[in-house]
């Protein structure tokens, strides 16, 4: 099986080697690389340049909001590729040596799956944290779901599904949020193979690092995350239940807008 692997960059120089050479060293052959920049202002490019048989995509101009900038990396990124199963790296992340060939191996073992997740390994500075398949809380209304670097996704698949999610709504909810809650509700076919094969990066230049847990934009950002679970369950004809976890974040948000005006 031929495999894709698309990588969005944004000013990340300081990682973009590593995360590419951690495809080109995979024990798996039949991968092309495509890595698609988002008006980088450091030295990305010339990094990128320096390597024969990838596909660069350079973006002229990015928008206001990261989640939307990522997405649309990877969308452009998967219009150039060729792949029967497409694979997603954001550019400080990594892939263990075995990852691909091992998620290859899950599709070939059942030819009926659409994707498979795998389990981030989270790193900072020099910390690891393996994590594990999270157990489903009841106050939560949505499963757990592993970053966009922890998927991997048959072309035919990913393709159905651009048409089914609004990249343009909700700008804060980011691709693989998306993408999850799609193959677990309608598509019914929403895989985690519990192996740690990705290293996630925690760094304080993440766009994610602007959602500090518990902080406002954290609280603003769950919002935005129950809303569209409501607008998706709304649009897709599924039943949506208001539980303790969607009053206790609107009460928030409404309390944090109170005090904004007060001061």
């Amino acid at each position: 099986m031929k495999v894709s692997v698309l990588i969005a960059n944004y000013n990340n120089e300081k990682y973009l080697a590593e995360s590419i050479n951690s495809v080109r060293k995979q024990n798996y052959q039949n991968i092309e690389i495509i890595v698609h920049d988002d008006a980088s202002s450091d030295n990305s490019i010339k990094k990128i340049n320096k390597y024969k048989n990838i596909i660069i995509i350079k973006n002229k101009k990015r928008s206001n909001y990261g989640s939307y900038n990522q997405m649309n990396a990877y969308f452009r990124a998967f219009k150039k590729s060729n792949g029967e199963v497409i694979f997603f790296l954001d550019s400080d992340d990594l892939f263990k040596k075995n990852k691909i060939k091992t998620i290859i191996n899950e599709f070939l073992k059942n030819r009926n799956i659409s994707s498979v997740f795998d389990l981030p390994i989270y790193k900072y500075k020099n910390k690891l944290k393996i994590i594990k398949k999270k157990k489903k809380i009841i106050s939560n209304i949505w499963p757990y779901i592993p970053p966009q670097s922890c998927i991997a996704i048959k072309r035919k698949d990913f393709k159905k599904i651009l048409h089914k999610i609004n990249f343009n709504l909700f700008p804060d909810i980011w691709m693989d949020f998306r993408i999850g809650l799609y193959l677990k509700y309608i598509k019914k076919d929403f895989n985690i193979l519990e192996k740690n094969l990705t290293y996630y990066r925690q760094s304080q230049t993440m766009v994610s690092s602007n959602f500090k847990f518990l902080s406002t934009s954290w609280w603003k950002r769950r919002k935005q995350a129950h809303d569209y679970v409501k607008y998706f369950f709304a649009r897709n004809k599924i039943k949506h239940t208001k539980n303790l976890d969607f009053i206790f974040t609107n009460f928030i948000n409404y309390f944090i807008k109170l005090v904004k005006k007060k001061f």
